[in-house]
C-alpha cells in the first residue's frame, strides 16, 4: 500500500500575484544593496588612491628634479652610476693566489 499524498491545487491568483510583488521588492531591495556596495567599493578606492597620491608626492617632485638634472643627450631611460671600480685580473699568478691545475 503507497501513502497518498494531499491533494495539491494550483495557485490561485493571489498566490500568484503575492509571489511576482515579492520578488520584485526582493530585486529591488538587492538591487539597492549592490548599489550602495559599489558606492562604497568607489569611495575606498579613491580614499586609497588619494592617499597614495599625497603620500608619494615628494618622491615624484624628487623625481622630476632627477630628470631636469640629467646629462645633455641622455635618454630618459638612460641611468648614471657613480662609483668607483678595482679590476682583478684572475690570469696573474700571485703567492696566494694561484691558477688552478
Amino acid at each position: 500500500m503507497t501513502p497518498r499524498l494531499p491533494d495539491r491545487r494550483p495557485p490561485g491568483p493571489f498566490a500568484k500575484a503575492l509571489a511576482v510583488i515579492i520578488s520584485l521588492v526582493l530585486l529591488v531591495v538587492g538591487f539597492m544593496f549592490s548599489v550602495i556596495l559599489l558606492a562604497v567599493a568607489v569611495v575606498l578606492v579613491a580614499g586609497i588612491s588619494g592617499y597614495l597620491w599625497w603620500r608619494t608626492r615628494e618622491l615624484r617632485r624628487a623625481l622630476r628634479e632627477v630628470r631636469a638634472s640629467a646629462p645633455p643627450g641622455a635618454s630618459p631611460d638612460s641611468r648614471i652610476f657613480d662609483g668607483e671600480g678595482v679590476r682583478v685580473d684572475d690570469d696573474v699568478e700571485t703567492p696566494d693566489r694561484r691558477p688552478p691545475r
